[in-house]
């Protein structure tokens, strides 16, 4: 499964209903129709957003009956988070350098 290049994805969770169905999606696995029950938008709309973002890796989709039931990617939701570790650390890492070259007062 092809999974989003660096930084698609925080472009595609910036769009307020794909975070909405990301939010749903990590409380449990849903059908079309319970998202767009949860969503101020149609079924059709929830399947457009979802199809982005299973391209992206984010989200993946299995059959029951004749339904799709979506959840969240455990590999694309890591390769997410890993992004904003490595971002987490780059800022801890320059705060730590700033305050260490910070000119001391002494009293």
């Amino acid at each position: 499964m092809a999974t989003y290049q660096a930084g698609d994805a925080w472009d595609l969770l910036g769009d307020p209903t794909r975070r909405a169905i990301v939010e749903c999606l990590a409380d449990r696995p849903r059908a079309v129709g319970e998202l767009a029950e949860a969503l101020p938008i149609s079924r059709p709309a929830v399947s457009q957003h979802l199809k982005v973002l299973k391209e992206a890796g984010l989200v993946s989709d299995r059959a029951a009956g004749t339904r799709r039931v979506y959840r969240l990617n455990p590999a694309g939701v890591a390769a997410l988070r890993d992004q904003l570790e490595t971002f987490w650390n780059r800022a801890l890492d320059g705060y730590v350098k700033a305050v260490e070259n910070e000119p001391r007062e002494d009293r």
